[in-house]
């Protein structure tokens, strides 16, 4: 996305989960606007794909995108512009890759039935005139069609010098090919068609797996941009109201927004007011009242009131651009390094083309035996080379894991950066939405003398059941949760500056704001006054309820932290990492909630570039660090830290752009990614070395050097230990297990 007011008209409005109910009643805003973090709203992470330098995922699916599939690809169709251009090229290889291994798996089948080794292996005869050609003709085709991304995949490798895991595919399916083509018209030998088949079908259904998996990474930057509305109603001179493209609006321009709408570029308030929900943007989790002379933020929320705005920045300037541009910042500072397994695979190909062309050379003329002879000494190297093992070593295990990830609460996407966790040492957390349920909650019933704690509760819930507020809603809700029996309220009233008032029971009711209840010359007790000083220090809201003029309690709101939340961090702790507490909301909420976690550090009150520059403050000083947080205002922070957890119940913007999303926003799970990613990385490890240390004792018996001595490893056995190679790697990755 170009941040150029040019390009706002593809910026289309989505719906914005709401962190609280809006509607805000005169009272509450001076009694409740209590601090709570709201979703802390959200992430963003995997850059706009550069296709020329991406080696997609780990071993044995590395890919250069730069070349694989173009051929193919009318391109002419293909939308490159800003908004969608590379998610659509993605979109069309990964249905590319799709129809290519259908087709070649169908083809297949009838090339393995009529395959003469396979055929002796089973003690079958299905040969009929001219079964031969037709078995050529079935296995070119497979060659050549299913063959294509990887031939020319190795064609961009070679022009770089930086021959890999194509190079390596292209040579296997084509000496084994060609080598069968030469059996078919006369020479000496046995026919390796099927051979070329299985090699393209798994490294095709490889491909395919592996680019689906990373569909989503383009989708990141545009669900940010989903946050801003199509269109503005503009102000004219007259007064006259003109609806236009928000790319229209310019500082200077004044614009109306109605109740319930998106703010459609930052500006300053110069008539109306309202409460305005920021949460998704700033982290603050209650409507923020907005008055003449008040900023709004582009992308915020409307409750309400009509706003007439000011506009002050688009384009670039506005806030939420900015945001974008520090996420895509941080997603390019990220370093591409090749994985394991494509450097295993620059290996195996440097060594396979060595020891190839030596022993050819090396039967052919030092000993002068006869060509044919030496052309199967070099065809069976290549077959033992053929990577079908080193294809799979990592594929497998990232199934297995995937499929134990998925029953612990997480979806991996990112597969880089899933395994980057095994080397973590700090764990950040948001606090709400993720530590904290991100919602208003009684946390203390404060009854006066003679009062029970839930009638006390019970009736300033039913007073609240008329008011929208989020703290009115946390009264009820939390009145819910305890089962009272809540009474009828008639006569509801929001009373400006002061709180709520209803009839309950015949008996007139107020819910009041400290403020207010002084105001009204209400005394307090000296010890409910201590007990709600002391929730006021450590950032509680509290709130008085007042019956027929006479105090009855008050009550405390705050975030409500999860239940999982304390485990999480004992957990965290007993695999030795640090957890730290990044949020924006006000420091004595924080560390109130820290302290009842045993967070190690809390960093409070930050803004999200402020975030993302304290995870870069983490790495200078030599830490690993993982961000978890659910919401927009997180994004830049998630993109920047090492590995970005998502919780899954946050916005669709945390969904699509972290590397792992925990499913459920259970914090434990940020815990059990840690564990399942070192558990992942072991067997990965091994699997590598099962899949090409093979090849350590295969191709020197291959190019026959215990030949003097009557060992000789004719093609097929090649094939057959190639095959036991892939066995072993399957069985190895299906034993994978976490203790998560």
């Amino acid at each position: 996305m170009d941040d150029s007011p040019a390009d706002a008209p593809g910026l289309k409005q989505a719906e914005l989960r709401e962190a609280a109910h809006e509607g805000p009643h005169g009272s509450h805003a001076d009694g409740h606007a209590g601090p709570i973090e709201a979703h802390d709203a959200a992430d963003a992470r995997h850059s706009e794909m550069d296709h020329a330098a991406m080696g997609h995922g780990t071993a044995g699916a590395g890919m250069d995108h730069s070349a694989m599939g173009h051929g193919t690809m009318d391109h002419s169709q293909m939308d490159h512009g800003a908004g969608g251009g590379h998610h659509d090229h993605h979109a069309m290889m990964v249905e590319d890759f799709k129809r290519r291994f259908w087709v070649c798996l169908g083809l297949t089948v009838p090339i393995l039935a009529l395959s003469p080794m396979l055929q002796m292996w089973a003690g079958v005869e299905w040969t009929f005139p001219g079964s031969v050609w037709v078995l050529t003709a079935l296995a070119s085709v497979v060659w050549a069609y299913g063959g294509w991304p990887f031939l020319i995949g190795a064609k961009a490798e070679l022009s770089k010098g930086r021959p890999g895991m194509m190079t390596l595919v292209a040579l296997a399916i084509t000496v084994a090919f060609v080598y069968s083509v030469a059996v078919v018209l006369g020479l000496e030998g046995n026919l390796f068609f099927w051979e070329t088949a299985t090699l393209v079908d798994l490294m095709l259904v490889g491909h395919w797996v592996e680019m689906r998996s990373v569909m989503g990474a383009s989708r990141a930057l545009e669900e940010l941009a989903r946050l801003m509305p199509d269109e503005a109603h503009r102000l004219g001179p007259d007064g006259a109201v003109e609806d236009v493209p928000t790319a229209q609006l310019r500082p200077g321009d004044r614009i109306l927004v109605k109740a319930s709408e998106k703010v459609p570029a930052d500006g300053v308030v110069v008539e109306g007011g309202s409460a305005v929900n920021q949460a998704a943007l700033t982290g603050e989790s209650v409507p923020v009242e907005k008055a003449m002379g008040d900023e709004v933020i582009a992308g915020s929320v409307n409750g309400t009131g009509v706003l007439t705005v000011e506009v002050i920045k688009t384009g670039a300037d506005a806030y939420l651009n900015q945001v974008v541009t520090l996420v895509r910042e941080a997603q390019a500072s990220k370093s591409r390094t090749q994985d394991l397994a494509n450097r295993a695979a620059f290996w195996l190909t440097i060594v396979a083309v060595t020891v190839g062309a030596a022993t050819f050379l090396a039967w052919w003329l030092l000993s002068e035996g006869p060509l044919a002879f030496a052309i199967e000494r070099a065809v069976t190297v290549m077959v033992i080379a053929c990577p079908h093992a080193l294809g799979l070593a990592i594929p497998l295990v990232v199934a297995v894991s995937t499929s134990i990830s998925a029953r612990n609460g997480l979806l991996v996407r990112d597969r880089a950066a899933f395994e980057r966790a095994r080397d973590l040492d700090v764990l950040v957390f948001d606090k709400t939405g993720t530590l904290t349920e991100g919602r208003f909650g009684v946390t203390d019933v404060l009854p006066a003398d003679g009062v029970a704690e839930d009638d006390l509760l019970a009736t300033a819930a039913a007073v609240e059941r008329g008011s929208e507020h989020p703290i009115a809603a946390g009264v009820v809700r939390s009145a819910d949760e305890r089962k009272l029996a809540v009474p009828a309220a008639t006569d509801f009233q929001a009373i400006t500056g002061r709180g709520v008032r209803a009839t309950v029971e015949g008996r007139a009711v107020e819910i009041l704001s400290p403020g207010a209840l002084a105001d009204a010359g209400i005394a307090v007790p000296t010890a409910l006054a201590a007990q709600a000083d002391a929730l006021g220090r450590q950032g509680t809201t509290v709130v008085y309820v007042v019956r027929d003029g006479a105090l009855a309690g008050a009550l405390g709101l705050a975030d409500v932290v999860r239940p999982e939340s304390k485990e999480a961090i004992d957990r965290l702790h007993e695999l030795g990492l640090e957890a730290v507490m990044l949020t924006g909301d006000k420091r004595e909420v924080a560390e109130h909630v820290a302290r009842q976690l045993g967070i190690d550090r809390v960093i409070a009150e930050v803004l999200p570039d402020g975030k993302s520059a304290v995870i870069r403050e983490l790495q200078a000083e030599g830490h690993v660090v993982a961000m978890t947080g659910d919401g927009v205002n997180d994004a830049p922070a998630l993109a920047t830290a090492d590995v970005g957890m998502a919780a899954g119940a946050g916005t669709d913007v945390a969904v699509e752009t972290a590397d792992v999303v925990l499913v459920g926003s259970d914090p434990r799970a940020a815990v059990r990614v840690i564990a399942l990613a070192q558990a992942t990385t072991r067997k990965m490890v091994q699997n590598l070395w099962w899949a090409a240390g093979y090849n350590i004792v295969a191709i020197p018996l291959a190019a026959g050097v215990l030949a003097p001595w009557g060992v000789i490893l004719s093609p097929a056995v090649g094939a057959v230990l190639m095959s036991l190679s892939t066995v072993v790697v399957a069985v190895n990755a299906r034993s994978l297990t976490v203790d998560a």
